[in-house]
């Protein structure tokens, strides 16, 4: 996605001064909330372009040629397997649609890539988020950041802000919860490793030990199966699983969270990585010129408000 000529000097600025020195990542700016339930209003959205930019976002540092990549001239991006809507379209993320998927192709060009320097490949979730080597430059899929995972990988500045929401099927007696308290004698499931399962274990607590899934996919199998009463995803999930996937289910609710418990999603990378300065500077860019917001609203928003459970 082209920089608008308008936010230039903003982008520069901003590049400069996160890739300037070893305490860049302080300059930073807060993440903008796009995902409360009453949604954001974004005038326009673009396509990703296979045309780079003129300059990178960064400077010299930054350029592509001095990037240290997996492979030279060629940004590596992992993702999961398979990779669900609406973050990444038909399992395609090369195609650029979805949410996730033209974030990446906005950063590539942003950072001076061509959309056919992307290379993606694929890594499980917990796998790719385990000490050690990475076989990717880049992986995205909604990886929390926490200070647990930060001891050993690396995170860019948030791309998106959310919180959890709880699905169950109309018939369910626990769609009738308007508080945490409430839900606590219910059947509750979750993703393993994903920040949904921790506020389960950790604010909901329910009677019974939440229910732990490989994926998303076979929890939504044991909802269907009557095995648990409701499931935990993230706010964007829940909107599209209830719309697509399970038409006969619904949002209960979206799940109070605390600024500090809110879900920050980063681009992940290994630790200590070398480009975490090049991507913070290029996703502050994005940021600036309104383009996160724009992908935002044309993947994720949808219309119309949730109830919010109260504690």
């Amino acid at each position: 996605m082209i920089a608008k000529t308008t936010t230039l000097i903003l982008v520069l600025m901003l590049a400069l001064a996160a890739c300037g020195g070893d305490d860049a990542t302080d300059t930073t700016l807060e993440p903008t909330d796009t995902t409360q339930p009453s949604g954001t209003t974004v005038s326009e959205t673009t396509e990703p372009s296979s045309t780079a930019p003129a300059t990178s976002t960064g400077g010299e540092e930054c350029a592509v040629e001095n990037l240290e990549l997996l492979s030279p001239g060629q940004l590596t991006v992992a993702t999961g397997e398979p990779a669900f809507e609406p973050w990444v379209v038909n399992d395609d993320p090369a195609s650029g649609e979805g949410f996730e998927a033209a974030v990446i192709y906005a950063l590539a060009e942003e950072m001076g890539f061509t959309e056919d320097q992307v290379v993606w490949t694929r890594v499980g979730f917990d796998e790719a988020i385990a000490p050690g080597p990475k076989d990717f430059d880049l992986n995205i899929q909604q990886y929390s950041i926490t200070e647990d995972r930060e001891q050993v990988v690396d995170f860019s500045v948030p791309y998106y802000v959310t919180q959890q929401a709880l699905v169950a099927y109309g018939d369910s007696p626990v769609v009738e919860a308007t508080t945490l308290e409430e839900l606590k004698g219910y059947a509750l499931g979750a993703q393993i490793g994903t920040t949904s399962l921790d506020y389960i274990e950790e604010i909901i607590q329910p009677d019974t030990p939440p229910a732990v899934y490989d994926t998303n996919a076979n929890a939504k199998s044991a909802l269907d199966a009557g095995q648990i009463d409701a499931i935990v995803f993230d706010l964007p999930t829940a909107y599209y699983i209830t719309a697509v996937e399970m038409p006969e289910a619904q949002i209960v609710g979206a799940l109070p969270a605390s600024e500090e418990q809110a879900d920050r999603f980063g681009i992940m990378m290994a630790n200590d990585s070398p480009l975490k300065p090049c991507v913070d500077a290029a996703l502050e860019a994005l940021r600036a010129d309104g383009t996160l917001d724009a992908l935002a609203e044309e993947w994720l928003t949808q219309e119309g408000d949730i109830p919010v459970l109260s504690q």
